[in-house]
């Protein structure tokens, strides 16, 4: 489907769910592996799953509408909560949450303002930590692949953007990808998933973090994934300041830490293709200005 099918879908939409309701814009806002999302007069976010089998794309929206409303209960920090859910059209939609996401502000100021970003993001994950995990795993799955994995896609990634990397970073780079990774048996936790700086809502003025946004990739994880997230997109003080702020008795946070800089550095190709592929510049002009501290 077309963007300019979705506005007409969107306009659609709208007016069956919320009559009386006066549509007067409709702009994309994003479009990721996932979704593509459509801004309402400003205040309104409604966004169509790409899923192409019907049957599955409802029930991707229902999970969703069901898991946000489960993540509302728990997360100290403002979070999407659906007012519209059209499940067979793959629909849902929420009001707008106020902020910028981080990555469409400029680098100098995100560098300044990463530690105190990131402590904020550290009780919010000590929050989702809480969650049981019992409980969570009846609304999202489980996304626990082995480390040696992790390493062998960066390096295959690597390969084919090896060309763009700067040479200062060559050797660093192909010597953590022939090391070993860090240790498996971790125990695992309920999370984001995908905590980078596009998904984290900013006050431009006050630089404080608004809310979090996009959980469709939402699991049962290794808790260090999401700072590795933070490490990779703010850089290690940003990533030592969320920990300091992380409160659990039930992971080492050292090992922690050692695992959430191999995921950053791991994640950073994953980003960098992604950008090249999509033509979005901030993924690759971010994963260029990470290599600095990953390598």
């Amino acid at each position: 489907m077309t963007s300019r099918d979705h506005a007409v879908e969107v306009r659609s939409v709208v007016g069956a769910q919320l009559p009386g309701y006066r549509v007067e814009s409709v702009v994309e806002i994003g479009a990721g592996w996932d979704n593509v999302a459509y801004e309402i007069n400003g205040e309104l976010v409604v966004r169509f799953s790409k899923e192409a089998d019907p049957a599955r794309r409802a029930a991707l929206v229902e999970h969703e509408a069901r898991l946000l409303a489960a993540v509302a209960r728990i997360s100290p920090l403002p979070v999407p909560e659906p007012s519209v859910t059209v499940a067979e059209q793959g629909c849902l939609a929420y009001r707008k949450l106020p902020g910028v996401p981080l990555m469409d502000l400029p680098q100098p100021q995100r560098q300044a303002y990463g530690t105190s970003i990131a402590a904020t993001l550290g009780e919010f994950l000590t929050a989702l930590r809480a969650a049981p995990v019992d409980r969570m795993a009846g609304l999202v799955d489980t996304d626990d692949q082995p480390l040696a994995e992790w390493r062998r896609e960066a390096a295959e990634t690597y390969a084919m953007l090896s060309g763009r990397v700067p040479t200062a970073h060559r050797r660093r780079v192909e010597t953590f990808l022939d090391a070993p990774p860090p240790a498996d048996g971790y125990s695992l936790a309920f999370s984001h998933n995908d905590l980078g700086i596009e998904h984290v809502l900013i006050d431009p003025v006050a630089w404080t973090v608004t809310g979090i946004i996009d959980w469709s990739d939402a699991a049962i994880v290794d808790p260090a994934y999401d700072f590795g997230l933070l490490f990779r997109d703010l850089g290690p003080a940003a990533v030592d300041a969320a920990l300091r702020e992380y409160r659990t008795d039930a992971h080492d946070v050292a090992a922690l830490r050692q695992r959430a800089a191999f995921y950053a550095r791991c994640s950073v190709f994953e980003d960098w293709a992604y950008g090249i592929e999509t033509g979005r510049d901030k993924y690759v002009d971010k994963s260029l200005a990470a290599m600095e501290w990953l390598f």
